[in-house]
């Protein structure tokens, strides 16, 4: 019960941030995405009980990144939605790059961190590569769908389009990471995708009053 409680927590947290961020401006929001991109590579790894099965902690993160490179693009343009990709991609390498000169110095005997960083970052080259991979198939198809969707509904429905575009994404996006990324690090991925896509399933639903709120709160530039 304590994570699902959490989990609402941070459902809430992530949509509301990325809520604010839009009324801030594309440019507030291009950086709460590439935060959002950086962390949920990272906070992958833990593995949490939810409704009795191991799955990762980071499940609304990736619901609320998709979710904000559509609203990216219902607001402020496809090409906008496609430099998210590009500058997410940038900071995800970055910050990899970062991480393996980090592990290079040699601690001293009064240090106590090593381990630790050790733990946390030894896994990334290999989650970097599942991240690219699926970054780059996953939101490119993301996009071209919701482009799709809002051609078809002549640019209505907007909750409707964003909750079908992400169950999409977010099947394809599990399915890649936790092969690519995850296999061998994980006790049980099959009951990784399981859950997740529950999971997943359930923050995106919750998402929806967000959208509501920024179709009024949010100036549309397109």
């Amino acid at each position: 019960m304590h994570n699902i409680v959490v989990l609402g927590f941070q459902v809430s947290v992530v949509c509301s941030l990325l809520l604010i961020a839009l009324r801030l401006g594309k440019e507030v929001t291009i950086a709460w995405l590439g935060l959002l991109a950086v962390v949920m590579n990272l906070f992958v790894l833990k593995q949490i009980t939810l409704f009795k099965l191991e799955v990762t902690a980071s499940d609304a993160l990736a619901v609320g990144y998709l979710l904000g490179l559509n609203l990216m693009q219902e607001f402020y343009g496809e090409s906008q939605a496609r430099s998210v990709i590009w500058i997410s991609l940038f900071l995800t390498f970055g910050f990899w790059l970062l991480t393996v000169l980090h592990l290079a110095y040699i601690p001293n005997i009064f240090d106590q961190s090593q381990t630790a960083f050790q733990f946390l970052f030894s896994p990334m080259p290999r989650l970097l590569f599942a991240s690219v991979s699926s970054f780059l198939v996953v939101q490119l198809l993301d996009i071209a769908f919701f482009r799709y969707l809002r051609e078809k509904t002549g640019g209505r429905f907007l909750p409707l389009r964003t909750t079908i575009s992400l169950l999409l994404s977010q099947v394809i996006d599990t399915l890649l990471f936790t092969f690519l990324g995850l296999y061998g690090l994980i006790a049980h991925p099959g009951d990784v995708i399981l859950m997740s896509l529950c999971i997943k399933g359930l923050v995106i639903l919750a998402t929806t009053p967000f959208v509501v709120l920024c179709k009024r709160g949010v100036t549309r530039e397109v």
